[in-house]
């Protein structure tokens, strides 16, 4: 017979439910959407994060994987910003960097790239990259997009070889993936894009777009959502994604 499985603590149980509850709220997604990705039922997530039943260690595993951070804290771990002789490293598959050597990346970006639903607007969110401990890697998560049942959180790769930053999105196997290069001085970072393009019914089209990071502070008064013409930030958007292949820093061949 197999083990049953096992259940977390009350406090251990009322720790996770609320960084679920932050993380829900933060990136704006419904609990179904949730419940979805993490491949539970919907009241088996009310359940437990309304205290009704503990969580176990299977359903705490699957709603980590689907968010993409870790919910179970170790009491006994190092502070954050504790380093030891080596710094924190990241996993091989990620360029084994530590976590010294990448602190330049970190911070929040205005992400820009165009509209693929109006070829004359801009579609502009927020992207947070920031150094996760249980992960030992630097992970980003997007949030103030207007399709926000389709914001994106995962892994950054920063290999040494090719001088390029990946973000790296994978949701059972589906990916999504960005490459850039990141200007030493200023911040901002200008790349591509590739990703799925969702049309009618299930329909889904490979899609490849310039796109941008801009450090917040560059921008006084960002704009986020679909952004057209006559915004206040619509020309500043538009030179930086130009900028990604004028310079360039992507190319786009023709078919």
């Amino acid at each position: 017979m197999p083990a049953p499985d096992k259940q977390l603590s009350a406090e251990q149980s009322r720790q996770v439910a609320d960084q679920i509850r932050e993380e829900i709220a933060r990136r704006r997604i419904s609990r179904q959407a949730l419940a979805e990705q993490a491949k539970l039922s919907l009241s088996t997530l009310e359940k437990v994060l309304g205290g009704r039943r503990p969580f176990t260690l299977a359903t705490t595993v699957r709603l980590e994987q689907a968010l993409g951070v870790s919910l179970r804290k170790t009491p006994d771990a190092p502070a954050p910003a504790a380093f030891n002789g080596n710094g924190d490293v990241a996993p091989d598959g990620l360029g084994a960097y530590s976590r010294r050597a990448v602190a330049w990346i970190e911070g929040t970006y205005v992400t820009v790239r165009p509209s693929f639903g109006d070829k004359d607007a801009i579609f502009a969110y927020r992207t947070e990259i920031s150094w996760d401990n249980a992960a030992s890697s630097l992970v980003f998560h997007e949030s103030e997009r207007q399709d926000a049942a389709f914001t994106q959180f995962g892994e950054v790769a920063v290999p040494n070889q090719s001088g390029h930053i990946y973000l790296v999105t994978n949701r059972h196997g589906q990916h999504r993936l960005i490459t850039v290069a990141r200007l030493a001085i200023s911040g901002e970072m200008y790349g591509i894009i590739t990703t799925l393009l969702a049309g009618r019914g299930s329909l889904l089209t490979p899609i490849a777009a310039p796109i941008a990071y801009l450090p917040i502070k560059m921008v006084a008064n960002p704009t986020f959502g679909r952004v057209s013409a006559d915004d206040p930030n619509y020309a500043q958007y538009r030179q930086h994604l130009r900028r990604t292949t004028d310079e360039p820093f992507a190319m786009f061949l023709p078919g």
